[in-house]
């Protein structure tokens, strides 16, 4: 049971990281995209991407080591969807690290290099889209902890 509880609490403070960062993330896309903020937004990814990996592994010890059993969880069909929308939401992640790791190339070699505003939007935008199918993963989570998709 203490180890259930343990699990819990590493598990919520991983996704409360994770969407921290997530929303450090967005919010820095609001601003003008110097280096300084460029190389912070890559920082915040590479945070974003460690409780990323902490929410995923505590997540799987829960189902493995929690008190309710991998049973329990297995046989609900909303486990199987917070799994797809953490896989999308990753995948969607790759593209706005990728470009920041760019911009800060492109910065370090041209020190007036400026983020063009319609690359910058489209990131923006796919950082959102993240954030908001991160948002429903806990919905699932609701439904899947008290049975009712089972």
């Amino acid at each position: 049971m203490v180890l259930d509880a343990i699990l819990a609490y590493l598990h919520y403070a991983a996704i409360f990281l994770l969407f921290s960062f997530l929303v450090v993330e967005v919010m820095l896309m609001r601003g003008t995209l110097d280096l300084e903020r460029v190389l912070l937004l890559g920082r915040c990814a590479i945070w974003y991407f460690g409780a990323a990996g902490a929410a995923l592994l505590t997540g799987f010890l829960r189902l493995g080591l929690g008190a309710k059993g991998a049973a329990f969880y297995t046989q609900s069909w909303p486990l199987y969807v917070k799994i797809g929308l953490f896989v999308v939401v990753g995948l969607l992640s790759v593209k706005p690290t990728l470009t920041f790791v760019r911009w800060k190339r492109m910065m370090e070699r041209d020190a007036g290099w400026t983020v063009p505003d319609a690359e910058r939007k489209v990131i923006r935008r796919t950082l959102m889209v993240e954030l908001h199918l991160a948002a429903l993963i806990p919905v699932f989570a609701i439904i899947m902890a008290r049975g009712l998709g089972r």
